[in-house]
Formats: structure tokens, C-alpha cells, sequence
């Protein structure tokens, strides 16, 4: 259990893996983003179908674990597609973005709800007794007010989905968790290595925990401001 050899011989791998782990977090959090406004928009439309599809999303999303969903991706949609492209494969990289994507999606799809919701429905009637279009209202007025009470939640999200994405070390992933996995099976070196890993992801949800706090004061004296 010598750290200093354990950090000396493995730290070039875990760093290797925790860029891998970065590059697939926010990979999966941008495009969550996209995917949960949509889901949020047809949530809260008037047609029942989109309202339906929305529910249904955030629902089985919700309600599987995320490793299930990384084994359906990787394995189990390759060999739906093989049925009419033969040979068609998923490399681990791309079927763990799409994995952290869809899950990060079905969060965010509430948080945006929840944002959205939130503002003062005094505004809302106030913009339509002007005459402006639901839509207008939305992008004018409802958004803007919504992201901002949203941001705190994107970053703690972010901060999940950085958590969540070791599971995807079942599926090959070159992550942090990997390559602690590789390292160690050379070395038996099963404590350090694991505690050095620990502290990778520490540090680097700590400096994301420091933004998220700076982002929550800096929104708090704006809205005291006004």
C-alpha cells in the first residue's frame, strides 16, 4: 500500500482516464440539455401525444438503473441494427455519451419544468394583456427568468452525471474507473490505487462544487440588486 508507487506508476493512466471521464460528462450534459428543454417543451405543450411521449421518456429513464441503459446502448442496439446492417458496431465512447445523454435528459427535463414553473404567473397574464403570442411570452419573457433559476440545479446535475459516468466502465469505457481496473490488475495494488481515484474525482467535483457556489452568490446579489 506505498501511495508515492502507486501515484508514480499509475498517474499517467488515471489521468489518460479522468480526461476520458471529462470528455463523455460533458459530452452527456451538453446534449442532456438539449434533449431535456425538448422533453420539458413537449411536457408542457398542449398536445397530448408530445405531453404523453415526454412522461413516457422521463419516466423509464427514471425509473432503470443507468447500467441497464449503458447495456441496451452497447450492446443491445448493435444487434437490432445488425438485423438490417450487417457487421454494425458502437464504439464504448459513443454508446456511453448516448447513455449519460438520454439520462441526463430525463433530469433535466424536470428541472426545467421546475424552473419554468416558477416564475410568477403575474408576468405570464401580464404579457398576454399586451397582446404578446404564448411563444413570445416564452422566449421573452418565461426562458430567460427560467434559466437563471435553473443554473444552479445544471451544475449539481453536472456534478451527478460526473459521478454516474464510472458505471460506464462496465462497457469498456476507457474512463477513470477503467484504467484504475487496468492498473490494478497488474499490480494488485487494490487500496491505493482505489483511494487515488477518489481523489481524482474529488478534486475535480470539488473545483465543479466551488463554481456551482460562486454561480448561487452571484445570482443572490443580482436578484437583491433589483
Amino acid at each position: 500500500m506505498d501511495f508515492a508507487a502507486t501515484l508514480q506508476g499509475s498517474w499517467q493512466l488515471l489521468l489518460n482516464g479522468l480526461g476520458t471521464t471529462v470528455i463523455v460528462s460533458l459530452i452527456g450534459i451538453a446534449t442532456g440539455i438539449v434533449i431535456g428543454f425538448i422533453s420539458c417543451l413537449m411536457g408542457m405543450s398542449r398536445i397530448w401525444p408530445l405531453r404523453a411521449l415526454s412522461k413516457v421518456y422521463v419516466w423509464v429513464v427514471r425509473g432503470t438503473p443507468m447500467i441497464v441503459q449503458a447495456f441496451i446502448v452497447y450492446f443491445g442496439v448493435p444487434q437490432l441494427v445488425q438485423l438490417f446492417i450487417p457487421g454494425f458496431t458502437i464504439s464504448a465512447l459513443t454508446a456511453g455519451s448516448i447513455t449519460l445523454s438520454i439520462n441526463a435528459g430525463a433530469y433535466l427535463s424536470e428541472i426545467f419544468r421546475s424552473g419554468i414553473n416558477a416564475v410568477d404567473p403575474g408576468q405570464v397574464e401580464a404579457s398576454r394583456s399586451l397582446g404578446m403570442s404564448h411563444v413570445r411570452t416564452m422566449r421573452r419573457i418565461i426562458l430567460p427568468q427560467a434559466v437563471r433559476i435553473t443554473i444552479p440545479s445544471l451544475v449539481n446535475q453536472f456534478i451527478i452525471t460526473v459521478k454516474d459516468s464510472s458505471i460506464l466502465s462496465v462497457i469498456g469505457l476507457p474512463d477513470l474507473v477503467n484504467r484504475a481496473k487496468v492498473y490494478v490488475g497488474g499490480t494488485y495494488q487494490f487500496f491505493s490505487t482505489y483511494v487515488l481515484v477518489a481523489l481524482f474525482y474529488l478534486a475535480f467535483i470539488s473545483v465543479l462544487m466551488v463554481v456551482s457556489r460562486h454561480i448561487e452568490r452571484r445570482l443572490n446579489r443580482d436578484q437583491s440588486s433589483h
